[in-house]
C-alpha cells in the first residue's frame, strides 16, 4: 500500500464516522422538535392541514441544523487548536519555492462585459504579488473574454496592450476574445483547456472580482505537488472592498463567521468539498479527462447547458478518485459581493436555476453519497426559501380557520363517549421557539467569544464592544432582509420549475445604489402583498398578526429597506466609528493596497480625445488601436456574398448616420471582419463633411 492509498484511507475513515455523528445530530433533535411543534397544534398534528405544517417544519428544521452543527463542530476545531487534516500545516515552515520547473501553472480570469479598469487592476496587483514571491516564472494569467459589448470589447484590448507594455508583461499575460460564449464560464474555461491546458499541469481560476496573494498561489501550488491526490484545492474568499450598508454588513459576516463555518464544513466533508467556482486551483489533466460537462437533455430551464457547474465539476472530479479539498485556514484569497440587494438578488435568479438542474443529477451513476448531499443542499439553497413560505402561508391558514371554523371536538370517525378539546401550550410553543433562535444565535454568540478570548483579535473588528455592536446590527439586517429574499427565491423557485428561463446578465461591481424608482418597482409586489396579509391576519386572528409582526413589518417597508442598504453614505459613516469593521480595512493587505493604487493610477495617454468607453470608434478611427485590434483576431473566414453584403451596408449606414446608428450586433460584425473594418477605417478618414467627420471625434 503506497502512500496515498494509506491517506485516503485515513481520511475517508474518519469522514464516514464524523457525517454519521453530522446525522445523528440532525436527526435526533428534528424528530423531538417536530413532536414539539405536533404537540403544540390545537389537533395535536392529526390533521391535512397540522400535517402538512410538521411535514415542512421538519425538513426546515433538519435544513438549519446543519448549519448549526457546522458552526458547533468549527468551533471545537479552532478551539483545539489541532488542525486535523489540514493541508497549510504540511507546507507551513517550507521555503516558498516550487521545485519542479514543469510546475507550470494558468491564472483564468473569465470576464464577461466587466469593469475593464477594475479588471485590469486586479491583473496587475495579481501580476506584483507574484513577482514579490519570485516565483512568478512559474505562472501565466490569461484574460478570457466573453464579452458581447463591442465598446467593452475593444476597452479589454487596448487595457490589455496598455499593461502588457506598462508592466513588461508580454509573454506573461494574455488575451483572449472568445467569438461565441458557449457555456457561459465553464464553456470559457473548457475552451482554454482545448487549446493550452496540455501546456500547463494546474489552472487557477478567478472571477472577474477575484484577488488572491502571490504567497497564497505559490503554496497553493505546493500543496498540490505534495498530494498528487487532490484533483481541487478550494480556498475560503474573504469579502473586501465594498462600502454599501448591504456589502459591508455581508463583507463583516463573511470574515467574523466564515472561519468557523469553513472549519466545520472541513470537518465534515475532508476530501469530499466543494467548489466554488473561483479562488481555487485545478489540475489540469484529470479536469480535462473527467470533467466534462453535457447538456441536459430536454426543453425548459432544468435542460441545457448546466449553470451551476462548480458543484458537478467538484463531483465529477471526486468519481475519477481525486479528493477536492477546502483549505479552510488559507488566508489571502478576496472576492467583492454585489453592492446591492437587487444586484444580489440579479445573481440568485442565475443561481438559483442552476442549483435546481441539480435535481436531475443527484442519482448520476458513480457519484459519492456526500456530493448526492451536496446537490441536495445546493437545492435547499432557494428550495428552503418556498418551504418557508409555504410554511407561513399554512400557518396563517391554521390561525384564521381556529377562528372562523367551529372546532371539531369528535374528529375522529368511530364514535367517541369523550370530546376532544384543542389545547394550547404554551409553555411548548416558548420552548420551540427558544430552540430556534438557539440554533440560529448561538453560533454568532460562540464567534464573538472565539475572536475576543481564543484569537484575541477584537481588535481587528474594532474593540469588543464595537464587535458586539456590529455583530447586533448584522443580526438586525439579516433578519430584516430575510423575508424580503424569501419572497424573491420562492419566486424564483417557480419560475424555473414552470420554465421561465433566466438569461445571463451582466454582474454589477461597483457601489452605486438602488435609486427609489427601481426600489419600488421591483419591491411594490412585497409591500401590497404584506399590508393584504396583515389585514387579513390582523381581522381574523390579532394574537397570530403580532407573531408575524416582525417578517410582515420587513415585507411591508422592503421599499426603503432596499433603498437605504445600498447607501454608499451609511456604509461609510458606520466604518468611520469603527461599525462592521473587517480586519482587511484595519490592516490592508499589500495585495489590496496594490489594487487601490492601480485603480487610482491615471490612464495612458491616447492620442486621440476619444473616451475609452467608445470602443468602436476608436477601432475605427485610431490607426494603432485598429492594428492591435485586427492582429488579436486569430482567425478569419472570408465571408460568404450574402455575408460581405451585409456588412457593406452596414458600414453604408454608419458613414451616413455616424457609429450611434448602429447597434451592438452590427458593430459586433464589423468588429470580427477585420478587412471590413480597414475599408471603414480608410473612408471614416476621407469624410468630407465636418458634421459627419465629427460623430467619429474628427474634428
Amino acid at each position: 500500500m503506497n502512500v496515498q492509498e494509506n491517506r485516503e484511507i485515513k481520511w475517508t475513515r474518519s469522514a464516514s464516522w464524523r457525517r454519521i455523528i453530522l446525522l445523528s445530530l440532525i436527526i435526533v433533535p428534528t424528530i423531538t422538535a417536530s413532536r414539539y411543534m405536533a404537540g403544540v397544534l390545537p389537533y395535536k398534528g392529526e390533521t391535512p392541514l397540522e400535517i402538512g405544517l410538521v411535514v415542512v417544519f421538519a425538513i426546515l428544521f433538519a435544513w438549519i441544523s446543519i448549519g448549526f452543527w457546522t458552526a458547533m463542530l468549527g468551533f471545537l476545531v479552532l478551539l483545539k487548536q489541532k488542525k486535523s487534516f489540514s493541508l497549510t500545516s504540511d507546507i507551513k515552515n517550507t521555503p516558498l519555492d516550487i521545485k519542479d520547473p514543469e510546475a507550470k501553472t494558468a491564472i483564468l480570469v473569465p470576464i464577461y462585459n466587466e469593469d475593464v479598469h477594475r479588471v485590469m487592476a486586479g491583473v496587475r496587483a495579481t501580476l506584483q504579488t507574484l513577482r514579490n514571491t519570485g516565483q512568478d516564472q512559474n505562472f501565466h494569467i490569461f484574460i478570457l473574454s466573453d464579452t458581447t459589448d463591442p465598446d467593452v470589447w475593444v476597452h479589454e484590448e487596448t487595457a490589455w496592450y496598455e499593461l502588457c507594455r506598462e508592466e513588461e508583461a508580454f509573454g506573461s499575460v494574455f488575451y483572449r476574445h472568445r467569438k461565441s460564449n458557449v457555456k457561459r464560464k465553464s464553456g470559457n474555461v473548457a475552451d482554454f483547456c482545448r487549446r493550452w491546458g496540455k501546456s500547463y499541469r494546474y489552472m487557477i481560476v478567478f472571477d472577474a472580482d477575484s484577488i488572491m496573494s502571490g504567497v497564497t498561489m505559490v503554496r497553493m501550488v505546493q500543496i498540490m505537488e505534495q498530494r498528487p491526490d487532490i484533483g481541487i484545492l478550494q480556498t475560503p474568499p474573504a469579502a473586501v472592498n465594498r462600502q454599501s450598508l448591504i456589502s459591508r454588513v455581508q463583507q463583516f459576516a463573511n470574515r467574523a463567521y466564515g472561519p468557523i463555518f469553513a472549519a466545520g464544513l472541513h470537518f465534515w466533508v475532508l476530501g469530499d468539498a466543494q467548489y466554488w467556482g473561483h479562488n481555487a486551483i485545478i489540475r489540469v489533466e484529470p479536469f480535462m479527462e473527467h470533467c466534462q460537462l453535457p447538456r441536459l437533455p430536454g426543453k425548459g430551464p432544468l435542460s441545457g447547458d448546466i449553470l451551476s457547474h462548480d458543484f458537478v465539476e467538484a463531483a465529477l472530479m471526486r468519481r475519477a478518485g481525486y479528493g477536492v479539498w477546502l483549505a479552510y485556514d488559507m488566508e489571502g484569497s478576496y472576492e467583492e459581493t454585489p453592492p446591492t440587494l437587487l444586484d444580489e438578488l440579479k445573481r440568485d435568479r442565475r443561481w438559483c436555476q442552476g442549483n435546481l438542474q441539480h435535481l436531475r443529477l443527484i442519482f448520476t451513476r458513480g457519484l459519492f453519497p456526500v456530493h448526492r448531499a451536496l446537490f441536495i443542499n445546493g437545492v435547499m439553497s432557494y428550495g428552503s426559501a418556498f418551504l418557508w413560505l409555504l410554511f407561513l402561508v399554512l400557518s396563517s391558514i391554521e390561525a384564521i380557520t381556529e377562528v372562523i371554523i367551529e372546532p371539531q371536538y369528535f374528529p375522529s370517525a368511530e364514535l367517541a363517549l369523550f370530546p376532544e378539546w384543542p389545547v394550547w401550550y404554551p409553555h411548548w410553543a416558548i420552548t420551540l421557539l427558544g430552540s430556534t433562535v438557539l440554533i440560529l444565535f448561538l453560533p454568532k454568540v460562540l464567534t464573538i467569544l472565539y475572536i475576543t478570548f481564543v484569537e484575541k483579535k477584537a481588535h481587528q473588528f474594532g474593540g469588543f464592544i464595537r464587535l458586539c455592536f456590529s455583530v447586533l446590527i448584522e443580526i438586525v439586517l439579516s433578519t430584516l432582509l430575510a423575508p424580503i429574499r424569501m419572497i424573491f427565491h420562492s419566486r424564483f423557485v417557480v419560475m424555473t420549475l414552470a420554465g421561465r428561463a433566466t438569461g445571463w446578465g451582466t454582474q454589477t461591481r461597483d457601489d452605486r445604489g438602488t435609486t427609489w424608482g427601481d426600489a419600488f418597482q421591483y419591491h411594490i409586489g412585497q409591500t401590497l402583498l404584506a399590508a393584504l396579509w396583515g389585514t387579513l391576519l390582523y381581522e381574523f386572528n390579532p394574537s397570530f398578526f403580532w407573531w408575524m409582526s416582525p417578517i410582515l413589518g420587513a415585507l411591508f417597508f422592503s421599499v426603503p429597506i432596499s433603498a437605504l442598504t445600498s447607501r454608499v453614505s451609511i456604509g461609510k459613516a458606520l466604518k468611520r466609528n469603527g461599525i462592521l469593521l473587517t480586519p482587511e480595512e484595519k490592516n490592508l493587505p499589500l495585495e489590496l493596497k496594490i489594487l487601490d493604487e492601480k485603480m487610482e493610477a491615471p490612464l495612458s495617454y491616447t492620442p486621440f480625445p476619444l473616451p475609452r468607453e467608445q470602443g468602436f470608434v476608436r477601432a475605427v478611427v485610431d490607426p494603432t488601436v485598429l492594428a492591435l485590434h485586427t492582429s488579436l483576431i486569430l482567425r478569419h473566414r472570408i465571408a460568404s456574398p450574402s455575408i460581405r453584403r451585409r456588412r457593406e451596408d452596414i458600414q453604408e449606414k454608419a458613414l451616413l448616420y455616424g457609429p450611434e446608428s448602429l447597434t451592438q450586433k452590427e458593430k459586433m460584425e464589423l468588429l470580427r471582419d477585420p478587412e471590413q473594418l480597414k475599408e471603414l477605417h480608410q473612408r471614416v478618414w476621407r469624410i468630407p463633411e465636418w458634421e459627419r467627420a465629427a460623430q467619429w471625434g474628427l474634428e
